[in-house]
């Protein structure tokens, strides 16, 4: 309890202490008086009348000092109910302003963590708005199936980003012809195998005709089904105007 006594309480407690002194002084000054003999005791004569005044003097002064020490009890029970309020209301003060204090602590805490939060969020917002943004800015990429019809449709686009003519029949008759689809198909019997450049491939390009009119960004393999399809196309444009054209070995 010590620990909530101000300087002011203290200064209250030194002035309860020093009234209650006074008032037991007092108190012991008027016992002293009442039992002191009077003038005539001190001259050394003691009449009947003092000595029969005595004991009705005596039975006084002990009325008097019962009530002087009841008064003191009073007050220093008032006393000591005004200290133990004022210790009360000190920690009282002292507990709220701590649960003030932790009470904005906390909020402060709370408050920097939705803001961060916040910024996470919106940070996380502006990446993924950015990712879509760099999406929709690139043409989604097509895959085609590893197939004869996949082939077709993907030498198509090609041909288109190069302006080569040719239609999706007029390729797919020709391959059927040429080679049945087969895109390992090699023909090792006619003139050109005689002379050491076989025809290969789905459209049987010989290879003198394959690097002519390879397109860039196709495969340089011969055999690959795509590169094939482009360059016999851009051969078959620059000689018959399409490969629809071609009826026949060309």
């Amino acid at each position: 309890m010590s620990a909530f006594i101000t300087p002011e309480i203290r200064r209250r407690i030194k002035s309860r202490k020093t009234a209650v002194a006074g008032i037991a002084a007092v108190a012991a000054t008027t016992v002293a008086l009442s039992l002191a003999p009077s003038g005539e005791a001190e001259a050394g004569v003691r009449t009947e009348a003092a000595a029969a005044a005595a004991p009705v003097a005596w039975k006084a002064d002990a009325k008097q000092i019962s009530a002087v020490h009841e008064s003191i009890t009073s007050q220093k029970s008032a006393f000591e109910a005004q200290l133990e309020a004022t210790q009360a209301k000190a920690k009282a003060e002292a507990k709220a302003k701590a649960e003030k204090a932790a009470a904005e602590k906390a909020a402060a805490e709370k408050a920097a963590a939705e803001k961060k939060a916040a910024a996470k969020a919106a940070a996380e917002k502006r990446a993924k708005e950015q990712a879509a943004s760099r999406s929709a800015a690139r043409p989604a990429k097509v895959t085609y199936p590893n197939n004869l019809d996949g082939w077709i449709r993907e030498a198509m686009a090609i041909m288109k980003k190069h302006d080569i003519p040719g239609s999706y029949e007029g390729i797919h008759r020709n391959i059927m012809r040429e080679s049945s689809g087969n895109p390992r198909a090699i023909n090792n019997w006619d003139i050109n195998a005689i002379n050491g450049v076989p025809s290969k491939g789905l459209l049987q390009v010989i290879k003198p005709t394959f690097d002519a009119y390879h397109v860039p960004g196709t495969s340089w393999d011969q055999y690959d089904p795509v590169a094939n399809i482009v360059a016999a196309c851009n051969y078959a444009a620059d000689r018959y105007g399409s490969m629809d054209n071609v009826n026949s070995a060309y």
